[in-house]
């Protein structure tokens, strides 16, 4: 993947995690991820419309995965697309809580543990 697509995913998401919202500014440990949304070992690809900025935990939670399992309905459930879908449609703050509300959403928050004690504390924390 070369700078300028680098580059380009950090700008179209300002500098923050498509995940958890959470800006390059305030993530502690490390530079927000430049992110495969279909892992290569899934057939993704380096294609802008295929990456997305992820902070650590995200990542790192997201992995490999495609799917989890809805909390609410026991369904195998594809996890959230930033480039396909609208954050706003699937997740929702309460306070500092994400909150999902649909199945992706729920699928998400729950794979993801965008609601962890750590991502809890850095919220909380104002980071």
């Amino acid at each position: 993947m070369n700078r300028a697509t680098r580059d380009l995913v950090r700008r179209r998401a300002g500098d923050r995690c498509e995940y958890c919202q959470l800006h390059q500014d305030d993530s502690p440990l490390a530079a927000l991820h430049v992110e495969h949304i279909r892992p290569r070992k899934h057939g993704g690809t380096d294609d802008d419309g295929n990456l997305c900025l992820a902070c650590i935990d995200c990542n790192l939670h997201k992995g490999s995965n495609l799917t989890g399992i809805d909390p609410l309905t026991d369904a195998v459930t594809s996890l959230f697309h930033p480039r396909e879908q609208v954050w706003e449609e699937h997740f929702k703050w309460e306070g500092i809580h994400i909150i999902g509300i649909s199945n992706v959403g729920r699928t998400t928050v729950g794979v993801l543990a965008m609601n962890n004690e750590e991502q809890l504390e850095l919220r909380m924390s104002g980071h």
